[in-house]
């Protein structure tokens, strides 16, 4: 098949764009509103964007509450969803009121921050302190200006559970760390495959396992 997105002509039941572009990392996003309620949700449009600053971003559709509350306190977490915590990610993504917490609400654990106000999921084994960047608003190639908000933050202080850390590595499939597929599908990384970088003479491959 083929179709023009544009159009929305695909003759399918749901628009398959998101389940090719996929597994797409998830951005659990911590903030506070100026008056102290702290917000938890996720966001599918979500990655690191630079290393040097350490910047990341994630993207909303609509302006949403954790954009208000970022732009307008400049601080916000990233917490690390994982295949244990896929339910309370899930119950993140309901719609309530701005002055309610979806801590409270899905009964999620909160922990302090180090650098910054907004808390962290306590049970999340790695979270991104952030410092608000800025908003970008994407355009069409008619120009007309998308209704999304790309927020990049840079990150300040970064929070590892020690038990995450196995041969000096953070061991992201031990983690089972979820990403967001197409439709109502997630992903656990439970396997990494490595490769030597070239030049080397051929790359080896090997799949790595979590530890027993």
């Amino acid at each position: 098949m083929f179709y023009e997105p544009a159009k929305r002509n695909h003759g399918l039941p749901h628009a398959p764009l998101k389940a090719i572009v996929a597994p797409r990392p998830i951005g659990w996003i911590s903030s506070l509103t100026p008056d102290g309620v702290a917000n938890l949700a996720p966001y599918s449009f979500f990655n690191m964007i630079s290393e040097v600053p350490a910047l990341v971003m994630f993207s909303s559709q609509g302006a949403k509450d954790s954009l208000a509350n970022i732009e307008a306190t400049g601080e916000f977490v990233c917490n690390l969803a994982t295949l244990d915590l896929v339910d309370k990610v899930n119950l993140t993504s309901s719609p309530v009121p701005r002055n309610v917490s979806e801590f409270d609400t899905a009964e999620i654990a909160r922990a302090p921050s180090r650098l910054v106000k907004p808390p962290r999921v306590a049970a999340a084994p790695c979270a991104l302190e952030c410092v608000y960047v800025e908003t970008f608003r994407p355009r069409g190639r008619n120009g007309v200006q998308a209704d999304a908000y790309m927020i990049i933050g840079e990150v300040v202080g970064v929070y590892i559970d020690d038990a995450a850390i196995i041969g000096g590595r953070v061991d992201i499939a031990a983690l089972k760390v979820i990403a967001r597929c197409g439709y109502l599908d997630y992903a656990p990384v439970d396997r990494l495959i490595e490769r030597e970088r070239p030049p080397g003479g051929g790359m080896d491959m090997k799949a790595r396992t979590p530890v027993a």
